[in-house]
């Protein structure tokens, strides 16, 4: 399905999928003289729910984002995300806000394959980009999102071989609350540290350092996350972890995250840094790696556990780790941690 939005009319709609049909459900919606449409959220950090949010708060989302690619009418689109989620349906409301010429792809783990043309904009999950990476010089301006980019798949990106295209590469940060992003990091062609909030929205700290955002255009309230950040400007900030995976082993604050970035520069493997309960530790720090166990992948697990202890403490390195040959994921592709643990209980 091809929709042109410079020249859009509903009834020349060609529906020859279930997905398409859900697309021609979410216009039918949109072009409906309801002011708010229905999200669901995707569950990663709670019980999925269903909300409404304002068309008009979605126009003013669609338009940070199409100005700050600097987006113009009549540019392409790929559509390759589920669009019962705020990612999908911002895809959409981008392509009808600036005009786009948007090409709907059924969504899967590979969604370039047997794609030849070149698009000026896309939305994937990073599990995707991981799939279509010798694809993805079709894209000039590529978002990642859903999910946080490891620093393996950053590698992966900057030795694919992107030298001669035009493509552009951001991670986002945002929520169904924000409406999709409030924030880009360029990842391609400049290795960025920090994300930068669009026009129109301010950043906080409250006393645990978790980020506040005020985003009158996008939500009439203050939003207040457990994502822990280091504010370096007043529109620049650092993703550090979230403040409710920290973890309590001993007295010692252990920042997931952090580790886990640092284990996934030198390891292809996923691998999430978790914590169980421990009669004399409180938590006792515990590293999950997705993947069969082999003589090889422990070899270097060993190596970087000793560059742990040089780096941080002993303290630091796990006192178990386990192997999972798949890890359990919500449909962003994000891993589901508290899923992850279930299936380590006996």
């Amino acid at each position: 399905m091809v929709i042109d939005f410079k020249d859009f009319n509903m009834n020349r709609l060609s529906v020859e999928s279930d997905f398409e049909e859900k697309v021609q459900n979410f216009l039918n919606e949109w072009f409906s003289p309801s002011k708010t449409v229905a999200v669901q959220t995707s569950g990663s950090t709670g019980a999925p729910k269903i909300f409404q949010i304002e068309k008009k708060s979605m126009l003013s989302s669609a338009e940070m984002t199409c100005d700050f690619l600097k987006l113009k009418e009549g540019d392409s689109a790929l559509l390759c995300l589920p669009v019962e989620y705020i990612s999908g349906k911002m895809m959409m409301v981008r392509s009808i806000s600036r005009k786009l010429r948007l090409i709907v792809k059924n969504p899967n783990s590979d969604p370039l394959e047997g794609v030849e043309e070149e698009f000026d904009f896309c939305a994937m999950s990073p599990l995707q980009v991981e799939n279509s990476l010798e694809k993805i010089h079709l894209i000039r301006n590529l978002i990642i999102g859903g999910a946080q980019v490891s620093e393996n798949l950053k590698q992966k990106i900057h030795g694919v071989g992107l030298e001669n295209s035009l493509s552009k590469i951001y991670e986002t940060y945002g929520m169904s609350e924000t409406l999709s992003h409030i924030a880009l990091k360029q990842i391609y062609p400049v290795a960025e540290e920090y994300f930068t909030v669009f026009d129109g929205i301010k950043i906080s700290l409250d006393e645990r350092r978790c980020l506040n955002i005020t985003a009158p255009k996008l939500n009439p309230e203050i939003i207040q996350t457990n994502d822990l950040v280091e504010l370096v400007a007043e529109n620049k900030f650092k993703f550090t972890g979230r403040f409710d995976n920290v973890i309590n082993s001993g007295g010692l604050k252990i920042h997931p995250e952090k580790l886990e970035d640092y284990v996934s520069k030198n390891l292809p493997n996923d691998v999430v840094f978790s914590a169980i309960s421990d009669e004399k530790l409180g938590q006792k720090l515990i590293m999950i790696v997705e993947g069969e166990e082999s003589d090889v992948l422990k070899l270097k697990i060993a190596t970087l556990m000793t560059e742990i202890e040089v780096s941080w403490s002993k303290n630091h390195k796990p006192k178990e780790i386990f192997f999972l040959p798949k890890f359990p994921r919500i449909p962003n592709g994000k891993i589901n941690r508290k899923e992850l643990l279930n299936l380590l209980q006996p």
